[in-house]
């Protein structure tokens, strides 16, 4: 399995379902990076006014805080990543093709039939998908407004150890 092929693979579900992941995204990342803050620990204002009344004993203290800080890191990964995917999404959205040159270069073409969203190909190894390709982000490349009646063959280039990850030629479609 190639490494380049697996990272395109996962960049691609965000680049795919770019109106989704825009809302999804934009969302979240305001909550991912409230968590990831220092004073966002449940019980922190409680504790602290606790603190202040001299309420708290010495003992009662938290010690080492390994469980804040793995909590952190954990939600400025999610952050970070849900950033990217925002970034991949509007990129995606405006047109600009973040995998589908790689796809359609390294891809490995079939036949494929077009119903309304949804694209159906088989691959080399005989097992069938039928995966989305939905109006705002279409997986056609190179001309990404090139016509696609629904239910005329067309040619798809799959990456062969992720077949999810695909293209639809519009070099070669019907005209």
């Amino acid at each position: 399995m190639n490494p380049l092929d697996t990272l395109i693979w996962l960049v691609n579900f965000p680049a795919s379902h770019g109106y989704a992941m825009v809302f999804i995204a934009g969302f979240s990342i305001l909550g991912l990076f409230a968590m990831s803050a220092r004073g966002a620990a449940p019980g922190g204002a409680l504790r602290a006014v606790r603190e202040r009344e001299g309420l708290l004993s010495p003992e009662s203290r938290p010690r080492g805080g390994v469980l804040d800080t793995v909590r952190r890191v954990v939600f400025r990964t999610l952050a970070i990543v849900m950033l990217g995917c925002l970034v991949i999404g509007i990129l995606s959205l405006t047109g600009m093709p973040v995998t589908r040159a790689y796809i359609y270069d390294n891809g490995r073409p079939t036949t494929a039939t077009i119903d309304g969203d949804w694209v159906t190909f088989t691959t080399a190894e005989g097992v069938e998908y039928t995966l989305e390709s939905n109006f705002f982000t279409p997986a056609v490349y190179p001309d990404r407004d090139a016509y696609l009646p629904s239910g005329a063959p067309v040619v798809v280039r799959y990456l062969p150890s992720h077949p999810q990850a695909f293209v639809i030629d519009s070099t070669q479609t019907p005209r």
